[in-house]
């Protein structure tokens, strides 16, 4: 009898070691290219090629604060460029945590901008030990 409690406990312990720990992180990032060109994202030493009207998803990116930045091809014709948004920046990634980045553009009188929106599933309310 002792010994068929002893099989169970440690049957017990074996099993939430294997369903409490996950060996990859559930963390992506994707990139969602509407505009009329290529852009293109420096992240975490790459270089990630997003032709337009595609879409690009990173998944299981490890715990950590990360730099990116983004460039983008220009239409033929195009005289003049700008952007607006979150063209480059840092990310927080934490545990589950999942981004969006939709790129869009616009094409005027010679102009081409790209406008970047990002979301995060991540609490973005800051809190603040002075806060009220």
């Amino acid at each position: 009898m002792k010994r068929s409690i002893t099989y169970v406990v440690f049957f017990f312990f074996a099993l939430i070691n294997l369903v409490g720990c996950s060996s990859s992180a559930n963390n992506s990032i994707t990139f969602n290219n509407s505009t009329e060109s290529d852009i293109y994202i420096n992240f975490r030493g790459s270089l990630i090629d997003i032709p337009a009207g595609q879409n690009s998803v990173i998944k299981e990116i490890p715990k950590g604060t990360y730099d990116y930045a983004t460039t983008f091809a220009v239409p033929a014709g195009t005289t003049s460029s700008s952007s607006q948004g979150n063209l480059s920046g840092t990310l927080k990634i934490q545990a589950g945590t999942k981004i969006l980045f939709l790129y869009s553009s616009t094409f005027s009188n010679g102009t081409y901008t790209v406008f970047v929106t990002m979301s995060n599933s991540d609490n973005q309310s800051a809190t603040s030990p002075t806060a009220p």
